[in-house]
């Protein structure tokens, strides 16, 4: 398939292609070995459990936070 930037320098692929609805997203990649972009579709909506299991520090050993406001030092 070849695809062609529009006066817009937009990429168009016909949706027979590839099925989506608005609002997706998608991480680009550039292959460098291949001279080629690559689209990858990603959740929108992550379980936000999953997110917290995927972090790195454990919740008990993060600082406390402060009790003072922000002031600004202009």
């Amino acid at each position: 398939m070849i695809v062609t930037l529009d006066s817009k320098r937009r990429l168009t692929v016909p949706a027979a292609l590839a099925p989506t609805t608005p609002g997706e997203h998608f991480q680009v990649d550039f292959d460098a070995e291949e001279d080629a972009i690559v689209y990858r579709r990603i959740a929108t909506e992550p379980d936000w459990l999953d997110v917290v299991a995927a972090c790195p520090e454990p919740m008990d050993d993060l600082p406390t936070r402060r009790e003072e406001y922000f002031q600004s030092k202009l």
